[in-house]
């Protein structure tokens, strides 16, 4: 807005706009120009954003905010707008972080800091059974008999085209991904 986006701009570069280490800006950037004044749901918003631009690595540019506001000093601190979708991967000696702001609706003002998650530790081998089961149940539904019929005879093509598929993995795929329907064998 006209009046609020100054004052938050103005408050940022008075706070995390001084003394930046590394000549890093900080990025600003706003959920408004994505999905529109979010009204009591702009914090929320801006958590998701924030979380998902974490997990993606990347900043998401401003749309619609090619030029800056004449209405703030720029000049005063290390920040800009995210005018361009930015890279922003993982550091060894750095954790990103990012604050999120709500200046909303009958004067609410909330700010929040979200930090990165530690670097997940590698995944450990899971232990395959010693021994080979000796029955491995397959599940398999249909809206009809006729269709549950067809749907055997396809996972028997498929399982003698492919003879090096797990039945553990197989009986999985079917328990666990697949529609329950009236039909079932």
């Amino acid at each position: 807005t006209t009046l609020g986006d100054p004052i938050e701009a103005q408050a940022l570069l008075a706070t995390y706009g001084q003394g930046r280490e590394g000549g890093d800006p900080l990025w600003l950037g706003s959920i408004k120009s994505n999905i529109g004044h979010t009204q009591a749901a702009a914090g929320v918003a801006g958590v998701i954003k924030m979380v998902m631009a974490l997990r993606e690595q990347q900043l998401p540019k401003s749309l619609h905010a090619d030029m800056p506001s004449s209405h703030v000093d720029w000049e005063s601190g290390a920040v800009e707008l995210l005018a361009e979708t930015r890279a922003w991967p993982r550091r060894v000696k750095r954790v990103r972080r990012a604050g999120v702001s709500s200046f909303g609706i009958s004067g609410t003002n909330a700010h929040v800091i979200i930090e990165e998650a530690p670097a997940a530790e590698s995944a450990v081998a899971e232990e395959k059974p010693s021994s080979v089961l000796p029955v491995v149940p397959w599940v398999l539904s249909g809206r009809s008999a006729g269709a549950l019929e067809a749907q055997a005879e396809r996972l028997v093509a498929f399982v003698e085209e492919k003879p090096e598929c797990s039945p553990v993995d197989v009986g999985v795929a079917l328990a666990t991904g697949r529609a329950v329907l009236e039909h079932r064998a």
